[in-house]
């Protein structure tokens, strides 16, 4: 049996984004990644500092951001606009051929709007479906694809999406055809046991110690979708899961948090 060929999906988050000299050191480092690779990048904080200066007021739940219309459109502008073209800029100065997406460019990403029974989170997709057959020709072609927390529902909505899910259900979907390694880069060394001690790195989570850390609230808020979402994709065939800060991905040294079932 023929092997798969390998694809690295790195997301990072709004800490590296909003620092220049850490995006740059960031940016270097994926490049050079080996294989096939896709990033997929959050904004968060951009958002929500932009979101201050014109007098709204971000709502957060389970550290997941509550999305109506006005909300809707600063998040499109700052995450598939400023945010994504300036990423995908840096990386064609690096020599990498890289194209920033929505889930809306190509259909790649189709969401549902979120129907929940008690909380009306607005304008916020839940991932239905990835155009796969796509996505693996514009790797083909080497091409570096750059998602942003946009999806769309098909019928001309854009909706704001979890960039950690989008990582997570991109990986799902290429596990089939690849082996799909996903790797979550933000300002810590690792999920961390005690959140102001960065030596207190967890090298290695399975699902019976994140019931047990969750329990305690040693993990909580933004961190618990993020591990749901590892957990998930485990679970549906993707190969490798890591959680750390961006020297990770070159420096052999670096700790990190590996993901297991």
């Amino acid at each position: 049996m023929e092997n798969k060929q390998s694809v690295s999906i790195i997301k990072i988050g709004g800490n590296i984004i909003d620092n220049p000299s850490e995006l740059a050191v960031f940016l270097t480092s994926f490049t050079a990644l080996n294989g096939q690779t896709i990033l997929v990048h959050g904004g968060g904080k951009s958002a929500t500092k932009l979101a201050q200066i014109m007098g709204l007021v971000p709502q957060m739940i389970e550290g997941r951001r509550i999305t109506d219309a006005p909300m809707l459109e600063l998040v499109v502008g700052v995450y598939a606009g400023q945010i994504n073209k300036e990423m995908v800029a840096k990386l064609q100065a690096n020599g990498s051929n890289a194209l920033g997406f929505s889930g809306a460019d190509g259909n790649l990403i189709v969401s549902d709007k979120r129907n929940h029974s008690t909380i009306d989170y607005g304008f916020v997709g839940d991932i239905k479906k990835v155009n796969t057959k796509l996505l693996t020709r514009f790797l083909e072609m080497g091409i570096t694809p750059v998602f942003c927390a946009i999806t769309h529902d098909g019928k001309g909505q854009l909706l704001n999406t979890n960039a950690d899910t989008i990582a997570s259900e991109l990986a799902i979907a290429l596990s089939s055809i690849y082996e799909v390694s996903l790797t979550y880069c933000f300002e810590k060394p690792g999920v961390l046991l005690d959140a102001e001690d960065d030596t207190s790195v967890i090298e290695e989570i399975n699902s019976d110690l994140y019931a047990q850390l969750k329990a305690t609230e040693a993990i909580h808020s933004g961190m618990i979708p993020k591990l749901d979402n590892c957990f998930n994709s485990l679970s549906k065939g993707v190969n490798q899961i890591r959680i750390g800060h961006h020297r990770m991905l070159q420096d052999p040294k670096a700790t990190f948090t590996t993901i297991t079932l």
